[in-house]
């Protein structure tokens, strides 16, 4: 059975204590008090990962993260497709941005609580005081790592707030990326190497994020970035690539099946979801995001297993073209391609224009009886001439006629267990760090190195294993192919839609001209100063210092 480490999102450490996540009874005990118990203590741990789900598998992460990048563009519905499109209405007051700087900060200051009170804890086992302290350390360094990619300079509070302050200020960058360092060091020193309770962050999880760091370090103003940054993530990843109770599955498409899936040798650290409508909060929504219309279509209606279509996110043309597909396993694995009618009956279907026609251009309908377990929709990847898709009895989707409602749907975040058609709530875990990952991590870091024939050798273990039996040798690539932009591809291919992106084309100064390139709706009013978030105006409107500084705003927004 699986046990995880489940947290209650209600839960404020500044107003009232958490309850065990198994014991309802309201506590009416200050949290100075409360926080002096083992149970406190051990509940304000729990609490400091609550804001995790404020990002993970969220729409809100999703659209900071995939919306705008070269990997997705825009779907039919949403509010925010001002992201995507880097217009003007993309500025301080949109919502999703000050949601996430008040849910992170709650999280460090929970984080903060748990550090300095720690010592206080009457009773508390020390070994176990040390491993909760690391905990909130990962997670501190967790959530000011994502705010300083997002933001630059935020303000850096390592001491808990325990009264209300008007005042603040940015902390220079170098000194954020210290202290993240600092308290990625700390946890890899105390964390244990594994744990009982999936999602509680262990040693290898401290790795990942720390290499992750360092290669986003490296990448900064040389006057600001220390030495050997490449070097110190090449090597914290080889030691996650070594460890062996972390392996890379034989099937990358068994990494994403919900329940086994969640927990297995590689996925390194994940964000923790449940079942229970108590303990789940609003839920990770990943797999709402990414959906076509399909239950609008002939011989189709909305079902559990195809999930409920929000039409958030639709795949670029550069990323439907990624993959190899005669040899990369990737492109089938990570796409829908057939849908079966659960709706039987008697349809009226399109069918491409007929060149031969009279008008080349009408479009020729056909009607087709369809019945349950039948192919209702088939969308091949690839075009097709008018005797080949008018000789199939359901409907055919090729690229061509892709829109913003129909377009191939990404399996990898579905929920078929989710109790109705209706439910937003998901509960599948979210795989935030994955060992597949870790290889690409030091690919990249390798290659500034100058060590190309390694890189290489990492790139070929994520690639072979995501061959179609008997091809592996043919997802092989030499020295000479490893580049930045060789490894921007392999993350795309192997880690879409997973929140990396977006971090990963600032990080390799890319994202302007990737957007140029590859996101028609984005590549008109991208400019340089996009590669930074706006600070939320409400963070800039309650800042009163007393000597009349204010928090400031990014270059570039109102």
């Amino acid at each position: 059975m699986k046990i995880k480490i489940l947290v209650l999102t209600a839960c404020v450490v500044m107003l009232q204590a958490c309850n065990d996540l198994l014991d309802e009874k309201n506590k009416s005990v200050p949290i100075p008090a409360f926080l002096s118990t083992p149970a406190g203590f051990e509940d304000a741990v729990k609490g400091t990962y609550s804001a995790l789900r404020s990002f993970y598998g969220t729409e809100r992460g999703m659209t900071l993260t995939v919306f705008g990048t070269d990997e997705f563009t825009m779907g039919s519905d949403g509010g925010f497709k001002f992201v995507n499109q880097y217009t003007s209405q993309f500025d301080a007051r949109t919502s999703i941005l000050s949601e996430l700087f008040v849910d992170f900060y709650r999280g460090i200051n929970t984080a903060n609580s748990v550090i300095d009170r720690a010592e206080q804890v009457a009773g508390l086992d020390p070994a176990r005081r040390k491993i909760r302290v690391a905990e909130a350390k990962f997670l501190r360094a967790q959530y000011y790592f994502i705010l300083v990619q997002l933001f630059g300079p935020v303000e850096l509070k390592l001491q808990e707030t325990t009264a209300v302050s008007t005042a603040s200020e940015r902390t220079p960058l170098p000194e954020i990326y210290d202290a993240i360092v600092a308290d990625l060091e700390s946890a890899v020193t105390d964390l244990p190497a594994t744990t009982t309770e999936p999602g509680r962050a262990t040693i290898t999880a401290a790795q990942h994020l720390l290499a992750r760091v360092h290669l986003t370090r490296a990448t900064m103003d040389a006057t600001i970035t220390p030495a050997n940054e490449y070097q110190k993530a090449a090597d914290l990843a080889n030691a996650v690539i070594t460890n062996p109770l972390y392996t890379l599955l034989p099937d990358y498409g068994k990494v994403f099946e919900q329940g086994t899936g969640e927990v297995n040798s590689e996925v390194i650290w994940s964000v923790q979801y449940t079942s229970d409508p108590l303990l789940n909060s609003s839920g990770n929504m990943a797999h709402v995001l990414f959906l076509m219309e399909y239950d609008a279509q002939p011989g189709m209606m909305r079902d559990i297993a195809n999930g409920r279509p929000y039409k958030r996110f639709k795949p670029t043309d550069y990323t439907l073209n990624l993959w190899d597909r005669n040899a990369d396993s990737r492109y089938t694995k990570n796409f829908k391609q057939v849908f079966l009618c659960n709706k039987p009956g008697t349809y009226t279907i399109p069918v491409a224009p007929n060149p031969a026609a009279a008008d080349p251009k009408a479009v020729v309908n056909k009607s087709v009886t369809l019945n349950v377990g039948d192919t209702a929709i088939w969308l091949p990847g690839r075009e097709l001439t008018f005797e080949q898709q008018n000789a199939r009895n359901y409907q055919v989707i090729t690229p061509k006629e892709y829109t913003p409602k129909l377009y191939p749907t990404l399996t990898k975040f579905l929920d078929p267990l989710r109790p109705d058609v209706t439910t937003l709530e998901g509960s599948r875990d979210y795989l935030a760090f994955r060992l597949s990952e870790t290889y690409l991590i030091r690919a990249e870091a390798l290659l500034f190195l100058n060590q190309q024939a390694e890189a290489a050798n990492m790139l070929n273990t994520v690639r072979r294993r995501a061959a179609f039996a008997g091809k592996e040798s043919d997802m092989e690539i030499t020295d000479a192919d490893v580049t930045l932009n060789f490894i921007l591809d392999e993350r795309a291919r192997e880690l879409l839609g997973e929140q990396l992106r977006w971090f990963d084309l600032v990080r390799t100064k890319t994202l302007v001209n990737r957007v140029k390139l590859y996101n028609t709706d984005g590549k008109d009013n991208i400019k340089d100063y996009h590669i930074l978030r706006p600070i939320p105006q409400d963070q800039i409107d309650r800042t009163k210092n007393t000597d009349g500084s204010t928090f400031g705003q990014n270059t570039g927004y109102q």
